[in-house]
């Protein structure tokens, strides 16, 4: 057990590591690229996917020489999947995780499903709806619209959306192509996990192996962090059954931040190079303390923007503004809205990574444009 004091530089070389954000991950000598893709996500425990095209983005970011048909292709063959996991919102996550996260995150769907839709769905038995909406989904993918639609044929008195609603928590529902094709365009299409993957969902989950992927990927970390990721309650119980396997240590603030014995914990004073992350990345959603990625004060300018959550600039590796591409035809223009003023060459290294996200967004767009706004 160690009383350590972690600062908050300490934690947030720690995070970028294990996000594979101080460096990017060659994989595994040999790997082929889907294989490096796969170990990528699993690695993360999933990246967040509200919208179709950011995870493309995250593992940009993460991987050398990453391409889009890398992720595009496990997509369609169903080796990675989109799916409500981890704080109810979509998830990017191997077909492994998918059917091991999912009964696990099942609580955090039942408490948003009764918070939001509850009084709505009074007076129907959720079994039934749940094998009602079930049977429809695997006789072919459907939209939420279409699923409410066919579902009110039988609950005419409910609304439609909260019937469709209450199959996506009780069901799980993953994606289906083409949505999220680099490239291409398509309705968000659900089926069941275990019809798209031809296997049920793992019974024998545990809690304790989710906390553990939690702090490879995010450690050190509190409870209170792996809640604010996870979305889960009453944690403390899972902790303390793991304490004996974990390390222990303190903030500046003094709460305390478990760990992984080996998980890596560099030099503070270790280099971090400019980054562009992704928008709805999890990296600066994951912990009830974000302070060791962004201010406070830039959390506040972050989170603000009408439940967009932009792509993110790490300037010594904090976030230091946002990001976002716009296109016209024939060209393409990354626009950096900094936080605070940036020095020159900061503003040069950003601009040559900004240029770089361009060739790999809009490759066949002649015109690329790097502009940077007034500060927010």
């Amino acid at each position: 057990m160690s009383s350590e004091v972690l600062s908050r530089q300490a934690l947030n070389r720690a995070l970028l590591d294990r996000q594979m954000l101080l460096r990017t991950s060659p994989g595994k000598p040999g790997a082929r690229p889907a294989e490096r893709v796969i170990e990528m996500v699993e690695h993360l425990a999933g990246l967040q996917a509200q919208a179709p095209f950011p995870p493309y983005y995250g593992l940009w970011s993460r991987l050398e020489d990453f391409r889009p048909d890398d992720l595009a292709a496990l997509i369609l063959s169903r080796n990675i999947v989109r799916i409500a996991l981890m704080r109810g919102t979509i998830h990017l996550v191997s077909a492994r995780d998918c059917l091991t996260f999912r009964p696990l995150i099942q609580p955090v769907l039942d408490r948003a499903l009764g918070t939001v839709f509850g009084k709505q769905l009074t007076g129907i038995d959720t079994r039934v709806l749940a094998a009602a909406g079930r049977a429809l989904v695997e006789e072919q993918p459907r939209t939420f619209s279409e699923l409410g639609a066919l579902l009110s044929q039988r609950w005419p008195d409910h609304p439609p959306a909260a019937l469709a609603q209450g199959v996506r928590a009780l069901v799980p529902l993953v994606q289906v192509p083409p949505r999220a094709i680099w490239g291409a365009a398509g309705q968000a299409r659900h089926t069941s996990a275990e019809a798209w993957l031809g296997s049920p969902v793992n019974p024998d989950a545990s809690l304790e192996s989710l906390v553990t992927r939690y702090l490879g990927a995010f450690g050190p970390a509190s409870v209170r962090d792996v809640q604010a990721w996870s979305g889960l309650t009453r944690l403390q119980e899972i902790a303390d059954r793991l304490r004996p396997r974990l390390r222990t240590f303190r903030d500046e603030h003094g709460t305390e931040l478990l760990d992984l014995p080996d998980a890596p914990r560099p030099d503070p004073a270790t280099p971090a190079p400019v980054r562009l992350v992704a928008e709805f990345d999890n990296l600066v959603h994951s912990h009830a303390d974000r302070t060791r990625i962004i201010s406070e004060l830039n959390r506040k300018r972050l989170f603000t923007r009408n439940g967009i959550f932009p792509g993110t600039v790490l300037v010594d590796g904090f976030a230091a503004g946002i990001w976002r591409i716009t296109r016209s035809r024939g060209a393409a223009a990354l626009t950096v809205e900094p936080f605070e003023p940036i020095r020159k060459r900061d503003r040069d290294a950003i601009t040559a990574m900004a240029l770089r996200l361009l060739e790999f967004a809009a490759p066949d767009t002649p015109a690329h444009d790097i502009r940077f706004g007034p500060i927010t």
